[in-house]
């Protein structure tokens, strides 16, 4: 049974996903790269900060470029979509915190 809590949780992802969709600086590789995000969020059980890859979040966004990947990683952790802690170890992976709402919006969006 989905308890109260993972319901939020789910609820606040369609809402930053939503916010994404109005927010004319995200490209779609922007949401692909957040929703592989919450993938790995979600297998965690929904634990911030939880460890990522570039091979694997590549992998299920479907970025083929690892210059487009570090832009949008960047990008989400700088409009506030996310946290994220770079690491130069292979082993450990970066980690990222993901919001559990969108952050408030401040920018030209789209209607």
């Amino acid at each position: 049974m989905i308890s109260a809590a993972m319901i939020h949780k789910i609820t606040g992802y369609g809402k930053s996903v939503i916010c994404m969709g109005k927010d004319q600086r995200l490209q779609a590789t922007h949401i692909s790269l957040f929703s592989a995000l919450f993938v790995h969020w979600q297998r965690n059980e929904f634990v911030s900060p939880f460890p990522v890859t570039r091979k694997e979040l590549m992998g299920y966004s479907r970025i083929a470029s690892i210059a487009t990947y570090h832009k949008c990683i960047r990008e989400l952790d700088a409009y506030g979509y996310i946290r994220y802690q770079a690491s130069f170890n292979p082993k450990a992976g970066s980690l990222v915190y993901l919001r559990e709402q969108p952050p408030d919006i401040s920018y030209p969006v789209t209607k």
